[in-house]
């Protein structure tokens, strides 16, 4: 099994491109290139431009996504939590409104799976409905990989 995440937030601008968001585009770059350096990296949702800031799968445009694939939690911790990656979070409140729900998800995909943004949503959508679960987790409240099946069996697809 392998870990999944999505996190969103919703810009404090109406658009990526606004003056506002410069300081958080310009270190974009340089942060994909650490996670797909670091230990533990399996695969990234991209758009155009090398990152995932040009899609919206939300019915906000002002809500950007980050979504990846990662060996397991605990090189998912290490990124987030223990590289330049903390800064950025650091800073997060020059970018992005402050949440009323949970904007980050955690969740078990089999091996080779490439779970798909809808996937993404339905268990983000799953976290704020229910709360933590093995289906869906947080860095908080976590959960050992199971053999659980994806949400939706026909959503995702496999790479090696």
């Amino acid at each position: 099994m392998h870990l999944a995440q999505l996190n969103i937030s919703r810009m404090l601008a109406p658009t990526i491109e606004h003056p506002i968001m410069a300081d958080f585009v310009a270190q974009l770059a340089t942060i994909n290139a650490l996670a797909e350096q670091s230990e533990g990296f399996i695969w990234r949702l991209t758009g155009e431009g090398n990152d995932a800031t040009s899609l919206r799968p939300f019915d906000d445009d002002r809500i950007i996504v980050n979504m990846s694939v990662w060996q397991s939690l605990e090189h998912l911790q290490a990124f987030v939590f223990r590289s330049m990656h903390t800064a950025v979070m650091k800073n997060r409140g020059k970018w992005f409104e402050k949440p009323k729900e949970s904007m980050t998800v955690l969740w078990w995909v089999p091996t080779g799976h490439q779970p798909t943004i809808e996937e993404a949503r339905a268990r983000l959508e799953h976290l704020n409905a229910f709360g933590p679960s093995p289906r869906a987790f947080t860095f908080r409240n976590t959960w050992p990989a199971t053999d659980l099946a994806p949400l939706d069996e026909s959503s995702g697809r496999t790479f090696s």
